[in-house]
């Protein structure tokens, strides 16, 4: 382990950038900042405006765009610069991200530090690092043309392309942590496979919720407003929704919740089957730390619920969801078989 130590510690920086990124970016969908940067250069654009002329050319452009015209026509200069300071910061997390990985895979390339599976497992997270930029501005630009709002299908896949890409960066850290790592169990790896793709599944509600603005309504629990299955889920303006559990705002906060209660009730299930199982103390360990963060992340959940989503709450229940996540992988990498 030792001698692969700048390694690790590269892939773990990386792994801590994306957590911040992931942070700054939950932060900035909550206060409403995404849409403030109306254009994009990847090697232009890193210093932001110098003096009151540039302020001024950048909010034009933003009084411009759908959203200045249409929902923030009455902001003042001075709210343009706090919802611009959240976009630029993470963004500028990004192109930090993009040179923390690439110089020391050079550098670790001229050591000869990396052997073949490394490079290739570095050249694919490279790629994934690549795509979530590109995937980024994708989900920005579809509330730059006329609806000033982000689709929340290309706001999810956003997300989940950052948890994934740090899932796998951990994962590749992992074998170089522990090198000497003992057989798993292969029934509690089935277990935690299926539980780490529930997850993801609800990850992905949580961001369409999100993106629909989910979380402004039927702030009760565990009813919504008295009903276990209100009507209201499947019904808009329009009437009957085909697609109520995809695109409705009710619609998917339903769904978001039911998984919830799936979610949990898997979590003690799991470690239930492994303290019956003859496994050793980390794994034993690395379940607890999973139960412990989904009964965190369920009272997270249900406050930001009845709180309707206010900035410090959800932003707590994003950062806990992204620690679940990496616990899930870590767990999964103790309980494989070699």
């Amino acid at each position: 382990m030792k001698k692969n130590n700048p390694v690790i510690i590269w892939l773990l920086s990386g792994c801590f950038l994306i957590f911040i990124m992931v942070v700054v970016g939950g932060i900035t969908r909550l206060t409403n900042s995404g849409l403030s940067m109306v254009n994009w250069s990847l090697f232009m654009g890193a210093i932001p405006p110098l003096n009151n002329i540039e302020w001024q050319e950048l909010f034009a452009l933003y009084q411009q765009s759908p959203e200045g015209k249409k929902l923030n026509y009455n902001c003042t200069l001075s709210e343009f610069k706090y919802i611009f300071f959240w976009e630029y910061l993470h963004r500028m997390i990004g192109r930090l991200l993009g040179i923390v990985f690439l110089i020391p895979f050079i550098i670790f390339l001229i050591q000869k530090r990396l052997n073949k599976k490394l490079i290739k497992q570095s050249i694919f997270l490279f790629l994934l690092g690549g795509l979530q930029g590109a995937i980024g501005w994708w989900m920005v630009k579809s509330g730059l043309i006329d609806n000033p709002h982000v689709s929340h299908y290309r706001l999810s896949i956003h997300l989940i392309t950052a948890f994934l890409t740090c899932a796998f960066a951990l994962w590749v850290a992992l074998p170089l942590i522990y090198p000497n790592k003992t057989n798993g169990n292969k029934k509690i790896s089935a277990l935690l496979v299926f539980y780490f793709i529930i997850i993801i599944i609800q990850i992905i509600y949580g961001a369409f919720v999100a993106g629909l603005d989910g979380g402004g309504g039927f702030n009760t629990w565990p009813k919504m407003l008295g009903e276990w299955v209100p009507e209201a889920i499947y019904m808009d303006v329009n009437g009957y929704n085909p697609i109520w559990f995809l695109e409705h705002r009710w619609g998917v906060q339903f769904i978001h919740r039911k998984l919830a209660i799936i979610v949990f009730l898997l979590t003690f299930y799991i470690w239930n089957k492994g303290r019956a199982s003859n496994i050793n103390i980390i794994q034993k360990k690395s379940l607890r730390i999973i139960v412990l963060l989904i009964i965190l992340q369920s009272v997270l959940g249900v406050l930001t619920l009845i709180h309707a989503a206010p900035i410090l709450l959800a932003s707590m229940h994003q950062i806990v969801a992204f620690a679940l996540l990496m616990s899930v992988t870590y767990s999964l990498f103790l309980f494989k078989e070699a």
